[in-house]
């Protein structure tokens, strides 16, 4: 007879700790090599979770584990099959079956669930209230490159939760993941090769309140944007590629005749990327997918090949107040105050294929992973600025961001008796690209003229002093190659050294060329003109429209930057005595990181200084977890890690961030922030998949890097970042995880297999910024007073002190069937240091209150799934706020719509 093996789980979470590659796998319940059952107790690709398995229990006693054609090996030993038990880590585990619960569309929207964990504006993780800039994101256990200009982190919204199988979040640091681990390392799984035949087909449609059948804005674009992809219309023209080429800054003079540059402009695509439409019934939203696998067996192995590809259609419309103010106390009228109707078109395409060979004990695993995130932007505001006074302006802008992500790994694992080989190497390939990023401005004077005796005409006289025409092109492209290998050997039972080497070469180029249109001495008739129209060939050709490159007016036009690190660990594993193991490492990392202004003009050097940081540490962590009890434990962990400064933080080269439209600019002077990690926690699972855990932790941070505002000359809020002199963070969590079951509630067939799932968590975190007399900060090579940028006990950036998340629901344990109701909460959050002295910019989340269905059905013998979602029943605003006594400044407020959605999958 054929059991589970002994220590099944805890020694595969042993090696996926000193190998995450490993873990990818055996997590996310991919076939193991033998016939033996997984460690975990989800389902393969495909296919639904056992709704329950007496085996899984912890349990005492001799277990048989297949050894070959007529031996059998028996081992005594405790089982352990609870993933989060077994690792010496502290960890958190995404199964397939969870994140189906929570009915997200994409893996962020299921990873604020976690405990301890929230998302910030577009994906972005923040673990126990510290930034994104602290969380490492794995694909597989290998490093992902990030298609955002501000971010060397993944936005992990960019992932469809179709693709990813599981996920895993350690908050412990271990030796063997990289030194940039502030609060955590979040390891998503791709999905693995299935176990038997498998084809399905999914769709789905969604309304949002705000939006679907509501007033927007759109723009044509081109007949292919509602696939994401462009038909060309916006590709570079010729004339203007040649001249980017030259290496000449593009405007009137030795360079340049006024016939070139009317030339260049007339090539450009006009109406169909300026010409804003009004749209009363934007579209619903849709997505469709299909899914398949298949193993092929053969003499002492198989052959597992999956395969999925998928496309979403969202549209979003925010009607928003955008204002901004110049006093400390934010006292009498705003000095910028903006209604701006936002309509974004988001189309996401991804596909995934992945083999798994498998040869007796060795393992051989290659997957590539293509992702395509599309935005469609329109926005047209109406409001007033200070500085004109009694003037009403008008501000259009179009734009097409697109995002790309494509990955391609390969995973080894060979087992030798004692010893375990782990390799792993990977290319990524990261691209964001935004051509025609076009606006116009405006203005209404409110004063009669002769031409225009109401004075109620918007004009735009290109330059003078009622308004404007601007164009961009932005390039962004980042490769990631990455390799690594462990070699572990069990000294002894229970006793298990590692030594590994990682390499990791991260490389990328930015490019933004900025043009404004300029025609002083426009006819007044002219400058009443539609934006097509008022750049018309024509128009261009009668007027001598000039285009003006802008570039590197206000920081440098183009970067390279690059990040190559090398480390070597060193870790073991160890019962030290009965009922307490030790996992303890250092890491060795050495690593070189530059960002270099591109001098695209010949001018003989750019007067930005370029960054180049180069520096090596050590980093120890040791975690103790003692079994106080058969089903109790506690843990301790104490680490060393570091955080550096993304490529975008580095460069002053302005960029506009279509999320929250703001603009951003770096500071070449930041430098690596060390912190210093330690926690303790106890864990108590008194059932199958139940428990109660609860965690206290500690970290210093010596400069810490934070973003601050400050308002430009023309009112426009820029954020740039700073290093902040040291930061405490403290805090605790609790989790619990109940399950109840009702077939005591009655008799009836609808009761006998049904139970509660109840799953909490709150976790609760204090920050602040330690700034004393004489600290200093480094601005663009200028030291600082600190306290000019930095409140002594003010919280970091991006951090609640109340994480709160709730799920109730019903589920069927023999049957596809559940309902459950998901509530996160999240109190306020600094998004950023006030400008001048005033207060800082607060984020408000609030309460969300979700709700899934999911509901199996059979249908012609063929498996159907039909699942509703409705979210954020509560209506919630979105606020990014000001607040000095009573006077308040909102930089961003919106309604965010509720959202129902109702999709169905086939599976043959």
């Amino acid at each position: 007879m054929t059991k589970r093996p002994i220590f099944a789980s805890l020694l595969l979470l042993s090696s996926a700790l000193v190998a995450p590659a490993a873990l990818a796998q055996d997590v996310s319940g991919g076939a193991p090599a033998s016939d033996t059952p997984p460690a975990t107790t989800e389902a393969p690709a495909g296919e639904e979770p056992a709704a329950d398995d007496a085996a899984a229990q912890d349990e005492q006693g001799d277990i048989s584990i297949p050894g070959g054609a007529d031996q059998e090996i028996v081992v005594t030993g405790r089982y352990t099959p609870n993933i989060v038990r077994a690792t010496p880590e502290v960890v958190s585990v995404l199964s397939s079956a969870d994140i189906a619960r929570t009915g997200e569309g994409d893996i962020s929207g299921s990873l604020q669930r976690v405990t301890g964990l929230s998302v910030v504006g577009g994906g972005f993780v923040y673990v126990r209230g510290l930034g994104d800039r602290y969380s490492l994101a794995l694909l597989n256990g290998s490093p992902l490159p990030s298609p955002e200009p501000l971010k060397r982190v993944v936005p992990l919204d960019i992932f469809p939760s179709n693709v990813i199988d599981s996920t895993l979040v350690q908050k412990s640091y271990s030796a063997n993941f990289p030194g940039e681990f502030g609060g955590g390392v979040i390891n998503l799984t791709t999905k693995s090769t299935p176990r038997e035949p498998f084809l399905t087909f999914s769709g789905g449609i969604g309304w949002d309140s705000e939006t679907t059948n509501e007033l927007g804005y759109t723009y044509y674009g081109s007949d292919t944007d509602w696939t994401g992809f462009d038909d060309g219309t916006r590709d570079v023209p010729p004339l203007l590629k040649a001249a980017f080429a030259s290496g000449k800054p593009i405007l009137q003079g030795a360079d340049y005749s006024q016939d070139d540059l009317e030339a260049i402009q007339m090539e450009l695509v006009n109406a169909e990327t300026t010409l804003l439409q009004q749209n009363n019934h934007i579209p619903v939203n849709w997505s469709a997918g299909i899914t398949g696998g298949t193993t092929i067996p053969f003499a002492n192995g198989e052959l597992g090949i999956i395969a999925t590809a998928g496309i979403s259609n969202k549209w979003r419309t925010r009607d928003t107040l955008q204002q901004t103010s110049l006093n400390q106390d934010l006292s009498g009228d705003p000095q910028t105050n903006y209604n701006r109707v936002i309509t974004d078109n988001r189309i996401v395409v991804n596909g995934l294929i992945g083999f798994g060979l498998e040869l007796g004990e060795h393992k051989l695993r290659w997957t590539s992973l293509y992702i395509r995130d599309t935005l469609k932007q329109s926005r047209l505001g109406l409001g007033s600025d200070a500085n004109q006074v009694g003037r009403d302006i008008m501000k259009q802008d179009t734009a097409w961001y697109e995002r790309q992500l494509i990955n391609t790994q390969f995973v080894g694992e060979f087992q030798f008796d004692a010893l375990k080989v782990d390799l792993r190497g990977a290319y990524a390939n990261s691209q964001r690209e935004a051509p025609y990023e076009r606006g116009f401005t405006y203005v209404r004077t409110n004063l009669p003229t002769t031409q225009d005796p109401t004075g109620n005409t918007f004009v735009n006289d290109l330059g003078g002093n009622r308004g404007d025409a601007t164009i961009a092109f932005s390039d962004l492209n980042e490769d990631l190659w990455s390799g690594g290998v462990d070699l572990s050997y069990e000294l002894a039972p229970q006793i298990t050294a590692t030594l590994g080497y990682a390499y990791t070469d991260t490389s990328r180029t930015a490019v933004r060329r900025a043009f404004q249109f300029r025609a002083p001495g426009l006819p007044v008739a002219v400058t009443q003109l539609r934006p097509d129209y008022l750049l018309s060939d024509a128009t261009i050709q009668l007027y001598d429209i000039a285009l003006v490159e802008t570039s590197a007016q206000d920081g440098t036009a183009a970067f390279d930057a690059g990040l190559t690190t090398h480390a070597g660990y060193a870790q073991l594993q160890a019962e030290i005595v009965s009922g307490m193991n030790v996992n303890v490492g250092v890491r060795y990392e050495d690593a070189k990181q530059t960002v270099v202004p591109i001098d695209l003009f010949g001018s003989g050097g750019s007067a930005i200084a370029a960054t180049n940081l180069k520096n090596d540490y050590w980093l120890p962590a040791v975690t103790l977890t003692w079994e106080v009890a058969p089903d109790m434990q506690v843990r301790m962990n104490a680490s060393n890690t570091i955080a550096r400064p993304q490529f975008r933080e580095l460069i002053a080269q302005i960029y506009q961030d279509p999320e929250s439209n703001r603009q951003f600019r770096g500071n070449p002077s930041l430098t690596d922030s060390e912190l210093w990690n330690a926690e303790l926690r106890y864990e108590w699972y008194f059932a199958k998949d139940q428990r109660v855990t609860a965690a206290g932790f500690f970290k210093k941070i010596e400069n810490p890097i934070e973003a601050y505002t400050s308002l430009s000359t023309d009112s426009v809020a820029n954020t740039s970042f700073a290093n902040a002199p040291k930061a405490l963070l403290y805090g605790g969590e609790v989790e619990v995880q109940k399950y109840f079951a009702l077939d005591t509630l009655s008799d009836a067939a609808f009761w006998a297999s049904r139970r509660l799932v109840l799953i909490g968590n709150y976790t609760f975190t204090k920050s602040e910024i330690q700034v004393g007399a004489g600290d200093t900060t480094v601005i663009n090579g200028v030291t600082q007073d600190a306290s000019n940028f930095f409140f002594d006990g003010s919280p970091l950036t991006g951090q609640s002190d109340h994480l709160i998340n709730f799920q109730i629901g019903l589920e069927d344990q023999d049957k596809l069937s559940q309902q459950t109701i998901l509530v996160t909460y999240a109190s306020p959050r600094v998004t950023s240091r006030g400008p001048s002295g005033q207060p800082d910019i607060r984020e408000k989340p609030g309460i969300s209150v979700d709700f899934v269905a999911r509901q199996g059905i059979n249908l012609l013998n063929k498996e159907i799934e039909l699942k509703f979602e409705a979210r954020n029943l509560t209506g919630r605003k979105y606020e990014e706020v000001q607040e000095s006594g009573d006077n308040r400044i909102f930089l961003n407020r919106y309604k965010l719509g509720r959202t129902f959605s109702l999709s169905a999958s086939l599976k043959f």
